[in-house]
């Protein structure tokens, strides 16, 4: 619609309302992603931070990006490694021998990339793909199932590391209870 001079609505007004227009329509509800409400990192850069740590084999570097449970049970499993380690002879290798198993196979990968990442209101699972540019066929796919979990000190909302799901069909949390099975 034009404006002309003469109608009711001078083009001075219209200049003067036209600020609060976009700032009216600047404060519309916004589309809803699954982690608006999340602060921090995104499921994505989790997933960097995770191929940089098993790359550089340096867990020291997820440790703070996982869930309280997830790190409960992993403190657990390394208890009840040392209490293995106590209860049996030192040349006998323990449950956790190799360290926790954050991937389906304990070979070291030299390429690892971020892939699909999936959100849902309070879960995203972040494809993990290990690769060895020498063996092709060696290479698999793990993925992340974050959470969404409430920082203590801020009270906002995180993502963090719940588990990891392999490409053989088993998971880490799994992994860490049915290293001290008797086989």
């Amino acid at each position: 619609m034009l404006w002309h001079v003469g109608d009711s609505v001078t083009l001075g007004v219209l200049m003067r309302i036209l600020p609060a227009l976009v700032i009216a329509a600047s404060l519309a509800a916004p589309p809803v992603f699954a982690d608006e409400d999340a602060v921090g990192l995104k499921p994505e850069q989790i997933g960097q931070i995770f191929c940089l740590s098993r790359t550089g084999s340096d867990e020291g570097a997820i440790s703070g990006l996982l869930t309280p449970e997830l790190t409960a049970a992993i403190a657990d499993a390394w208890a009840r490694n040392d209490a293995w380690i106590a209860a049996n002879p030192p040349d006998e290798k323990p449950p956790l021998g190799d360290g926790i198993q954050w991937q389906a196979w304990p070979d070291y990968a030299p390429d690892c990339t971020v892939g699909l990442a999936t959100l849902m209101k309070t879960d995203a699972k972040v494809e993990i793909s290990y690769a060895f540019p020498d063996s092709p066929d060696a290479n698999f796919t793990d993925t992340l199932l974050l959470r969404r979990v409430v920082n203590e000190a801020s009270l906002l909302e995180q993502w963090r590391i719940d588990n990891v799901a392999y490409a053989t069909g088993g998971d880490l949390r799994t992994a860490l209870t049915e290293a001290f099975e008797a086989p």
